[in-house]
């Protein structure tokens, strides 16, 4: 997979390209993930990449140009609808769609992933409509520009590819896969400040414990994020676990 980045702040990528599972993935080849200046495509002597917005108002609104120059560019086409159909190109906003594993799971299936990082009061609109195929938002809160969520992405994909984590298995059981939250995790000693371990987790009874993890996955789902049950993978066995558990909480 290849994952290039356009930003005007290149070097906030450094340590977080070089560190963790994103190193490794690049170390094997998995992925190659290249940061680009916004700045390299743009063409007078002061490297401008926003102006002042048709209407008046507050702040600069970044420039249309620059981008769609970095993409052809990065794309290596004339033709932005050839880039387009090959690539997803993202460009985070507020308005843009949700981040979620089923948006991940799709990108990460992608061989070419173009993110767009905007700063200022906002990006022109040609490039939102003509430009970007995808516009992705983290949530309902404002950030300075598009460099975190990128970030976030970047490494949300990543890990799904296969090779770069150590026990892929593990992804099955993560939250969110299967539209489940994640069950409970301990580690040594089985007790710590009189706060003990489950005895179950001690058992050696992998049959049990699995069993438990099931459960613990669907009570903290239903705790913590009751609305992902509706779009779940849930079996008849599981069905019948919920209602023990509403029975137990009520």
């Amino acid at each position: 997979m290849k994952i290039d980045i356009i930003t005007i702040f290149p070097s906030i990528f450094d340590g977080f390209l070089s560190e963790s599972m994103i190193r490794i993935g690049r170390e094997k080849g998995i992925v190659d993930i290249r940061v680009h200046d916004l700045r390299s495509w743009t063409e007078d002597k002061h490297r401008q990449v926003d102006d002042i917005p048709y209407g008046g108002g507050f702040g600069m609104v970044m420039k249309p140009e620059p981008f769609y120059r970095a993409v052809l560019d990065i794309g290596g086409s004339d033709d932005l609808e050839v880039i387009r159909s090959k690539s997803r190109i993202v460009l985070f906003t507020p308005r843009g769609k949700i981040l979620k594993q089923d948006l991940v799971e799709e990108f990460s299936r992608r061989e070419h992933l173009i993110l767009l990082c905007g700063r200022y009061e906002g990006i022109d609109e040609r490039v939102h409509r003509r430009i970007a195929t995808d516009e992705v938002s983290l949530g309902d809160f404002v950030l300075s520009g598009g460099e975190i969520p990128a970030m976030a992405l970047t490494e949300a994909v990543v890990r799904l590819l296969p090779g770069v984590l150590g026990a892929e298995e593990s992804l099955t059981e993560e939250s969110f896969t299967e539209g489940l939250l994640e069950y409970p995790h301990y580690t040594r000693p089985p007790e710590f400040m009189g706060w003990k371990v489950p005895e179950v987790l001690l058992s050696g009874h992998h049959g049990e414990i699995a069993k438990w993890r099931r459960r613990e996955r669907l009570k903290t789902t239903l705790q913590r994020r009751p609305d992902l049950l509706d779009k779940a993978n849930l079996s008849e066995s599981d069905l019948k676990l919920l209602e023990e558990i509403r029975k137990e909480q009520s």
